[in-house]
């Protein structure tokens, strides 16, 4: 039954892939990202260059001396996520460490459900449990942002929906995989399911 999930976990994988590309690299992307005009873009590029020293997550102003709480309060604010470097949009090795990633996540899914699977027997209520904690994670991670650091709502909802929709599609082909647990007339799972 293992097996099964690690197949699972895999195809989940490729599917989130998929998913990825369609909410990440096509128009649609729009809707959660802005853009500016190319004269704006190159203007702000140059001022990150001259006042950003390395790749890091910057809190602009940041509130940690006197003067920049006084900033802060006034607006405007930003938290910049930097890479001095840059790197080409669609870069391979990007593709690869990124279904990487996406294959660990899906292979955590996958251990997960397979010990849920082992308990509960109806896939409906699996698939339940599956959107709550999906759920759960997916509100706490990413609608947090706005609430807390006053990011917009409408990057959040975008990245809320991408992940979410990714997730629960990847668990239920890791549940579709899994058969469900076996029970006898007593409500007792045989020893060979043990």
């Amino acid at each position: 039954m293992m097996g099964r999930a690690i197949i699972g976990a895999f195809a989940a994988a490729v599917a989130m892939f998929i998913l990825g590309f369609l909410f990440f690299a096509t128009p649609i992307s729009h809707l959660g990202f802005k853009n500016l005009p190319d004269a704006q873009a190159a203007s702000v590029q140059g001022v990150l260059a001259q006042n950003l020293p390395e790749t890091a997550t910057y809190s602009v102003p940041s509130g940690t001396t006197s003067s920049q709480t006084i900033l802060y309060g006034r607006g405007p604010i930003a938290t910049i996520h930097y890479n001095v470097a840059g790197y080409p949009i669609g870069d391979g090795a990007t593709m690869i460490a990124g279904f990487v990633h996406m294959l660990v996540v899906t292979l955590l899914m996958a251990a997960g459900l397979y010990l849920v699977s082992r308990h509960i027997a109806s896939f409906a209520e699996r698939a339940k449990l599956l959107v709550l904690g999906v759920l759960g994670t997916t509100i706490f991670m990413r609608l947090g942002e706005p609430i807390w650091y006053h990011h917009d709502w409408g990057n959040a909802i975008y990245l809320f929906v991408a992940d979410t929709v990714s997730l629960i599609v990847a668990g239920v082909i890791i549940l579709k995989l899994l058969p469900a647990a076996v029970y006898d007339r007593a409500g007792h799972r045989p020893p060979s399911d043990v």
